[in-house]
């Protein structure tokens, strides 16, 4: 019973407050305005990236092993 109260608290946690900014983006009529999170998010996934590679061939360049 216990078990049961707290996985219904975490899920209440995540759709109560986590989520409300989705909630906004879900409702939206327009394409390009909906899709602007996720836009954002993989252009800053992009950029962890390139930096990580970049980090990665400096550490290779210097022979460090």
């Amino acid at each position: 019973m216990i078990a049961n109260n707290i996985f219904r608290a975490i899920g209440d946690f995540f759709t109560d407050f986590i989520f409300i900014p989705y909630d906004f983006f879900r409702f939206m009529n327009g394409w390009w305005i909906s899709n602007t999170m996720g836009v954002f998010l993989v252009s800053i996934g992009f950029i962890f990236l390139f930096y990580w590679l970049g980090e990665m061939v400096k550490h290779d360049r210097a022979g460090e092993e």
